[in-house]
């Protein structure tokens, strides 16, 4: 790697505004993507229908390409899959017309769970299972589907403590396999974890940004940071770690994350690409990446679809000595779904630690396998200061387009440089 790979690797938008401490009594929760202050603060007034205005949008999502998607639509779109997305509402857009449910609202403020007063959550729901219509994003899982459950993040701070915790426990008792949770905060609170823990003994396959805060703290990260959630963090389309995402122990997953369309505000008016992206966005398609894999293996465990994502990750460093960075590695779904690379496992063992799950119950009208939950461990202390330390990715060499072996082919290694030294930045398995 050279110095030039190290100063051209993309500076982080940070679109969570300011820091502030949590009121007293309540849990503040911020975006892990990129969301203006127009949006956080501009409420869509009810009955306003939303549609794209903006052209050629999906020509942006770069990492499409690199994902080799139309090869991996013509195996597997998604279909029989659903992902409960815990965000700030889904609207629909043209792009998401027929592809959302209700599921819940949470946050006691006008509209329901199909009203996004943001923004965000759309923008994570057309990530998943958009259909590129009108201009809009298309989704990587485009035959999923998504369940909305509206809970209060960013400056929206809710009342009570409980409001995620609320949403992650509907969308655990709903029949979506997977649950995604493009948000983070630096509090564990006690009814949360207790909500993860029940999701997980529901067979759902969890995936939570890591925070985009890195270069002004590097806090834990929750629900990332859960045991049982799988902490996704952000690369550009060179396979480099953006500079914001947070890191440490409990990042397992990179996906693509900057460089990508998202709607400006809650108005749906237009596309804005300016800072997009996001440890949301690589969460999002982390989703819907695991969402292609059990469509095609719809007999699969949470830690089974898990396990094989691992398995077939990007990377350079050795599997059983994860990047504090990028974990296992960048996510890569047609390794399994195109070319059948990634070894399933035992359903009731945690890929992470190795370590036997409970299996759990599903009725007969769930939607989601027999599965066990697909735990990973308790969070460690974080490792230097803030702005500390910054970490790129670099590929192997080896003659193909650079993009689509970021994801498909090509080995990366994980380099963090720290006082103007480099070393390769590992960590220890992760502990029950």
């Amino acid at each position: 790697m050279t110095s030039e790979d190290v100063q051209g690797m993309e500076a982080g938008f940070d679109g969570q505004g300011r820091r502030d401490a949590p009121p007293a009594g309540r849990a503040w929760r911020r975006y892990a993507s990129v969301s203006s202050v127009v949006g956080v603060l501009v409420f869509l007034s009810l009955g306003l229908a939303p549609s794209a205005v903006a052209d050629g949008v999906p020509s942006k999502q770069w990492y499409l390409d690199a994902m080799s998607a139309d090869e991996l639509w013509k195996i597997s779109t998604g279909k029989g899959v659903k992902v409960a997305l815990v965000d700030t509402g889904v609207s629909e857009t043209s792009s998401l017309k027929g592809r959302v449910q209700p599921g819940k609202d949470v946050t006691g403020m006008p509209g329901g769970a199909l009203d996004d007063y943001d923004s965000h959550g759309t923008t994570m729901a057309e990530l998943i299972v958009g259909s590129g219509r009108g201009g809009g994003l298309r989704g990587l899982a485009p035959g999923a589907e998504v369940i909305s459950f509206r809970t209060t993040l960013g400056k929206r701070a809710h009342k009570k403590e409980s409001d995620s915790a609320e949403a992650i426990r509907a969308a655990a008792d709903s029949d979506a396999q997977i649950i995604s949770m493009s948000f983070g905060g630096d509090f564990m609170y006690p009814e949360d974890k207790a909500a993860v823990k029940y999701a997980a003994s529901k067979g759902k396959l969890m995936f939570a940004s890591v925070g985009n805060e890195a270069e002004k703290k590097n806090f834990i990260d929750y629900p990332a940071a859960y045991p049982e959630v799988t902490g996704v963090s952000a690369a550009d389309r060179s396979g480099k770690v953006a500079k914001y995402a947070e890191f440490g122990e409990y990042v397992d997953l990179a996906a693509p994350g900057l460089g990508i369309p998202h709607w400006c505000d809650a108005t749906f008016r237009s596309y804005c690409e300016e800072g997009g992206g996001g440890t949301s966005s690589a969460t999002a398609i982390a989703s819907a990446s695991a969402a292609l894999v059990w469509s095609k293996h719809p007999e699969w465990s949470a830690n089974q679809v898990l396990r094989v994502l691992i398995d077939t990750a990007g990377r350079d460093w050795p599997k059983d000595e994860p990047s504090d960075y990028l974990g296992y590695g960048l996510i890569r779904p047609a390794r399994n779904v195109v070319k059948g690379e990634g070894k399933p496992g035992p359903a009731d063992v945690d890929p992470i630690t190795n370590k036997k799950t409970a299996v759990a119950e599903t009725g007969e009208d769930s939607a989601a396998p027999s599965a066990s939950a697909p735990a990973a461990s308790a969070p460690p202390a974080q490792k230097g200061a803030p702005g500390e330390q910054q970490a790129t990715a670099v590929k192997s060499s080896d003659g193909d387009d650079s993009s689509r072996m970021w994801l498909i082919g090509g080995g990366l290694a994980a380099v963090a440089m720290l006082c103007g030294g480099g070393y390769a930045a590992v960590r220890a398995r992760r502990g029950a």
